[in-house]
């Protein structure tokens, strides 16, 4: 299946809003069902809490490339529901920029049901209520100035 994308303008620069967008420690801000966030003592993995089925459950993903502040992306290593996640902000003017979202799912052992039947129909659902959210979030902080 494609994948599920979301995209959204912010009135930011390109930096501000790649950094916010892939700090983990500020993804339950913005992303639905987001309890904890955090990178790995290495770096290389992005460890996030969600809350399913009523309990907090902790799913791996490892860094597959960053090139700040233009894309970032993530792979699922654990769990039943794998996703993959390319972030790309791309640049509109000195202090605006377009961010878009693809997310797709890998399911293994239930997650194989679980994925066509609601983990799409869910992010389908949820990835522009995000998006939004991380508009709001970004447009609302102060503006960082260069030192």
């Amino acid at each position: 299946m494609s994948p599920i994308i979301a995209t959204v303008d912010v009135d930011r620069p390109a930096a501000e809003v790649f950094a916010y967008a892939t700090d983990p420690t500020r993804f339950p801000e913005w992303q639905l069902g987001v309890v904890d966030g955090h990178l790995d003592q290495a770096g290389t993995n992005c460890v996030t809490t969600r809350r399913i089925g009523g309990a907090a459950r902790p799913v791996t993903s490892e860094l597959t490339h960053v090139d700040p502040p233009r894309t970032w992306g993530v792979r699922g290593i654990d769990g039943p529901i794998r996703a993959t996640v390319d972030l790309t902000v791309a640049p509109l003017a000195e202090t605006r920029s377009r961010l878009t979202i693809a997310v797709d799912f890998e399911g293994h052992g239930i997650g194989k049901l679980l994925v066509p039947l609601i983990v799409r129909r869910q992010a389908d659902k949820e990835m522009p209520a995000n998006v939004a959210a991380l508009k709001r979030r970004v447009e609302a902080q102060q503006p960082q100035h260069p030192a």
